[in-house]
């Protein structure tokens, strides 16, 4: 893991934030992830020479590395743990009742 994954998972959790009260949490993450894998499919386009030189799905099966299957699960993992361990989630709700339970 390099500088560039963790800046992609603080980006990811920024936005995430900032379009949960419109969409939701779990899509607000998915529109983020989808504009990452977006950005690398394009990228690897253009190393295999440009969009109007390779076929239409090249840049989603050629060129990938490690480092650029990194940027891209790295900030789905991190938005996948804030949608599942924000409150109102049910893994908070859950908790929450276990609590009230045992304080009876």
């Amino acid at each position: 893991m390099n500088a560039s994954h963790l800046e992609h998972i603080v980006i990811a959790l920024g936005v995430q934030c900032l379009l949960w009260p419109l969409v939701g949490r779990w899509v607000a993450g998915s529109l983020i992830v989808a504009i990452f894998l977006g950005r690398e499919i394009a990228q690897h386009e253009y190393a295999g020479g440009g969009p109007n030189h390779v076929g239409v799905l090249s840049g989603l099966f050629h060129h990938w590395s490690p480092d650029s299957i990194l940027d891209v699960l790295s900030p789905a993992v991190a938005c996948a743990l804030l949608a599942l361990l924000a409150p109102g989630s049910l893994l908070w709700r859950r908790r929450r009742i276990r609590r009230q339970r045992d304080t009876r």
